[in-house]
């Protein structure tokens, strides 16, 4: 893999490309050039399965004549010219939308910090099949560990251009690191399952493999033999960091302003209003060093700052881009994020924010409960809040796990999920979202 993007070259040929656009009939236009290369081994049972390189770089153009808009992409080598008078014909025939525009050139980064997202240690494959086989092998050393779902270990590296007809012109790279494991413990149809990985930009961060395999086989060890719980209401439900970073996604899925003006999010009409318990805050920051969704500016050339999106319960802000923010009268706040041609709005670094109490004294406080480590299906509807998923962990009695539980559905609405939640002190912000052990009262368990 190339150590970092070329960034001068391919500056260049995207500004060119502009120039093309614009001589061609466009009012406007941006240019994107995203390069990633990646390299991966996956292995089982001591053996390599698979192991794959690749390597890409995909350029995409947008231009506007008017209030028409048009993308196209293309692969490297393309004619500059025939994709510039492509795109702009295709605009010329498109229907008018009346939100979508470039960004304000006030709104533009002009400069940025350097954020470190980039490592430039070389990984060879030699390197990864040792990481994967120790991960698997500590799992498979852990006692009542009987069988392996495989592991894997990966290494990438990616980068962004972007000009734009109006004076924007960036580039950044960003490096990618990963490690996972998947265990089985018992036999016949008693078997079970879990896992542990890490995710890091830069390699030395990495947790040790033997750490992650060792992990992957206790968890699915502990899962052995597991009880049905039985059928009740009011339950409170705490949800391992794992399971609750998923509650956070839920989170910003709702407050994601293209679902507001599509009106398929419940919380649509929650601005300025409480929509998390007192006391709770969420928070997305672009600007973290070494951060794993960070980014020096948005999709579209806008820089974006650290916004307090809930806080003390109160809803604050939407993910806006420019074409939505344009949609709901609203400026852009730097959340534009490239999806193959389009722009939409996403999260950054979120996080929801963690309490003072720590894990094991949040399960005492519970008493009696239902530990979530494992969610299954995808029950969250967006438009209604009704939250219904199939779920397996460990009951708790007396503030202590006591015994494995599988084949169980918890449920309720996410409105008022979110106004039960109680965090622990336990997060990790290495990750794009980003949550502690979380309890959440008053939930329904659906088991015998």
């Amino acid at each position: 893999m190339s150590e970092t993007i070329d960034s001068g070259s391919l500056l260049a040929r995207a500004g060119e490309l502009i120039d093309r656009a614009v001589k061609a009939g466009a009012d406007a236009a941006d240019a994107v050039v995203v390069r990633g290369a990646s390299r991966s081994v996956s292995v089982r049972l001591g053996k390599v399965e698979g192991t794959e390189a690749s390597e890409s770089d995909d350029f995409s153009l947008r231009v506007f004549v008017g209030k028409r808009v048009a993308s196209v992409s293309a692969n490297p080598g393309f004619d500059l010219q025939q994709l510039a008078e492509r795109a702009v014909a295709m605009a010329k025939a498109s229907p008018e939308d009346p939100f979508a525009s470039l960004a304000d050139p006030s709104d533009l980064a002009r400069e940025w910090p350097d954020l470190d997202l980039f490592d430039p240690t070389e990984v060879s494959s030699d390197t990864l099949t040792e990481a994967a086989l120790a991960m698997e092998a500590a799992a498979l050393d852990v006692a009542g560990v009987t069988n392996s779902s495989g592991a894997g270990a990966s290494a990438g590296r990616g980068g962004l251009v972007l000009v734009t007809s109006h004076g924007f012109s960036g580039a950044y790279s960003a490096s990618r690191f990963g490690r996972s494991v998947s265990a089985i413990a018992g036999e016949g149809t008693k078997m079970e399952r879990d896992y542990d990985y890490d995710s890091r930009l830069y390699f030395a961060e990495l947790r040790d493999a033997a750490e992650i395999g060792r992990m992957a086989g206790e968890r699915a060890a502990k899962r052995v033999n597991p009880r049905q719980a039985p059928t009740a209401k009011n339950v409170t439900v705490v949800f391992d960091p794992r399971m609750a970073r998923g509650i956070a996604g839920h989170i910003a899925g709702a407050i994601n302003g293209a679902s507001v003006a599509r009106k398929t999010s419940f919380l649509r009409d929650r601005m300025g209003k409480q929509v998390l318990k007192a006391g709770l805050s969420v928070t997305d920051d672009p600007l973290v060093v070494r951060g794993s969704s960070s980014r020096p500016f948005d999709g579209e050339g806008v820089k974006g700052e650290r916004l307090v999106m809930i806080e003390d319960g109160v809803l604050n802000h939407w993910f806006l881009s420019t074409s939505t923010a344009n949609e709901l009268g609203l400026k852009t706040n730097g959340r534009g994020v490239r999806g193959g041609t389009s722009v939409g709005p996403a999260s950054t670094n979120l996080a929801l924010e963690p309490g003072d109490i720590l894990p094991e004294d949040l399960i005492r406080q519970v008493g009696t409960g239902f530990y979530v480590t494992e969610l299954i299906g995808h029950g969250a509807n967006m438009v209604t809040g009704e939250y219904s998923r199939g779920a397996s962990g460990f009951w708790i009695e007396s503030g202590e796990l006591a015994y494995p539980v599988s084949e169980v559905t918890i449920a309720s609405n996410l409105t008022d999920m979110f106004m039960r939640i109680t965090p622990a002190s336990d997060i990790d912000r290495k990750f794009g979202v980003a949550a502690p052990t979380l309890a959440i009262e008053g939930m329904t368990l659906a088991g015998l």
